[in-house]
């Protein structure tokens, strides 16, 4: 920055349009539906710049229509592995050294690519690939994308900033170097944005990132590639690789120059990410960065005085919106009893309203679970429910995956606050409730607290401002993200900086300052303008 002190433009979220029918926004989406849907692409690995296939496929099919193959991709052998972190390295001798203003102008393009020629794109693949409806689409791979990238150029700027004091004797300043080596980023199905945003943010601080995306997300994760690619991200900067993640994730540890990760994804592969990064610590030449976003069993607790139809709305959507597949999605309900009919019948009715089928009719509000595997699991805990003495469905329940993965919003009412889906992640269509005694509150958030390994949002409602405080108390280490009176889900980049502890990740907060700060290693820089020539101090005489 040797010309000028730049002021990057301030960071807006980006407004989320209607798709109301008849709008020019729903004819966009549906033709870009359309025409994804009705014919087929080949997904290559991009590594140092060049699309890379080697023969070794696997197909890709809407959730939805699972015998409706849309495309193919490319999957990795060990050497294009090893040969992407050599091109790694060496793009990173430049890429680190490149003015701040140039990486952030980039990724400022990228955003608007988003906001504008890629939008109907990015939602339409983002249905196709993982079955979610234009508004899904649209508050994920469009809005929180276009605002992690917004944000993050002006978060880097705030931490540039960030300087320590000087004197008439020395100038004191900070540089935030990259981390030396490269990152390497695991990004999950479900939200197209952060697919987007683990490489992104780390490239922008001046990292070179290895990126992973989902198998199951290959399909848009190709369309934030080609935004990448020409807002001019440089070769080698942000690489990505397909395949089997334990022989891609094996080669990666192993490079001494592994210098971090960024995941989201479950739970367990990230335990064991983890346990491989300490069995090989000895090995790299720095200690790597471990950021991780993982699962949750998220929860609302009701007070008495809650309003049932808030509560009701706050369980519809938080639990199915995008057939629960949240990380964040409301999976375990805790009502109170005088207020629980109320909030039942305004439940059951609600989800009784809900349509379900393919994204491309914009009437329903639920579409398909991303793969077999989450639809034989969800079916074996439905299917448990309806046997169980101390657990019964009041609503949803069936399941069929002859076309698609469909699986119907389903509320298990249980008697036992340990019920196994009251601790279990599912990640699908499914919320189990327990309705608790008026008189039992406190006790009730001690239940809470201590029913789930997890820790990602949670919410309270209650009217009575003692009873929130005592939620907010209580609940303190049980949700990285807290809400009152309102679901668990839809943060907003900016606005309410999103992560959870336990086992719920490290609570890095993606969408903040405190992210980036995990891609920097600070340079402590003192400049003496007059130096001593003299050993002696005053006190020697």
């Amino acid at each position: 920055m040797g010309k000028g002190f730049f002021e990057v433009p301030i960071a807006v979220n980006e407004p989320i349009k209607g798709y109301a029918p008849g709008s020019p926004e729903r004819t966009k989406a549906l033709d870009a539906y359309k025409k994804m849907y009705n014919s087929t692409i080949d997904v290559p690995m991009y590594i140092n710049g060049e699309d890379v296939k080697t023969g070794n496929i696997d197909t890709m099919s809407p959730p939805h229509d699972h015998q409706h193959i849309v495309g193919t991709y490319h999957k990795a052998e060990k050497k294009n592995i090893d040969t992407a972190i050599l091109g790694a390295l060496e793009a990173r001798n430049t890429w680190a050294n490149t003015p701040w203003e140039q990486r952030a102008a980039i990724f400022l393009r990228a955003a608007e690519l988003i906001a504008g020629p890629y939008r109907a794109k990015i939602n339409a693949a983002t249905m196709v690939a993982q079955s979610k409806t234009i508004h899904q689409a649209e508050i994920d791979a469009a809005c929180e994308l276009i605002d992690f990238l917004r944000f993050n150029v002006q978060f880097m700027t705030e931490i540039y900033a960030e300087q320590p004091e000087s004197t008439s004797d020395a100038w004191n300043r900070l540089e935030y170097r990259p981390l030396e080596g490269f990152i390497y980023a695991i990004t999950p199905f479900n939200f197209t944005a952060i697919a987007g945003n683990l490489p992104a943010s780390a490239a922008l601080m001046g990292n070179v990132v290895i990126w992973k995306p989902s198998d199951s997300q290959v399909f848009s994760a190709k369309i934030v590639l080609d935004v990448f690619k020409e807002a001019g991200v440089p070769p080698g900067v942000i690489q990505m690789v397909m395949g089997d993640p334990i022989m891609i994730t094996d080669t990666i540890l192993a490079s001494p120059d592994f210098s971090g990760i960024h995941f989201t994804g479950s739970t367990n592969v990230f335990k064991n990410i983890w346990q491989k990064i300490g069995t090989n610590i000895h090995n790299y030449k720095t200690y790597p960065r471990i950021v991780g976003e993982t699962g949750g069993k998220d929860f609302i607790v009701a007070h008495k005085t809650a309003n049932p139809k808030q509560v009701a709305t706050a369980i519809a959507r938080g639990a199915f919106e995008f057939q629960g597949q949240k990380c964040s999605a409301a999976s375990r309900c805790y009502v109170s009893k005088s207020i629980w009919n109320d909030v039942k019948n305004n439940l059951v009715n609600d989800v009784n309203s809900f349509k379900m089928g393919s994204p491309e009719d914009m009437s329903n509000f639920i579409t398909a679970v991303i793969h077999e595997g989450s639809f034989d699991k969800l079916a074996s805990y439905i299917d448990q429910a309806k046997s169980d003495d101390n657990a019964e469905i009041i609503v949803g329940g069936n399941y069929d995956k002859s076309k698609g993965y469909f699986i119907e919003p389903t509320v298990i009412l249980t008697k036992d606050p340990n019920y196994t889906t009251m601790f279990t992640e599912l990640f699908g269509p499914v919320v189990t409730i327990f309705v608790f005694e008026d008189d039992h509150w406190e006790e009730t958030l001690h239940l809470v607290d201590k029913t789930s390994e997890y820790a990602l949002t949670g919410a309270v409602f209650s009217e009575d401002r003692y009873a929130l405080e005592l939620g907010v108390k209580i609940l303190q280490n049980a949700a990285g993200n807290f809400y009152i009176n309102d679901k668990p889900t839809g943060a907003v980049v900016g606005q309410q900086p999103f992560g959870g502890a336990r086992a719920s990740g490290t609570n890095d907060k993606a969408g903040s300052k405190l992210n980036l700060y995990r891609w920097v290693s600070p340079r402590m820089i003192k400049e003496t303008f007059v130096t001593p020539t003299n050993y002696r101090y005053p006190f020697l005489g």
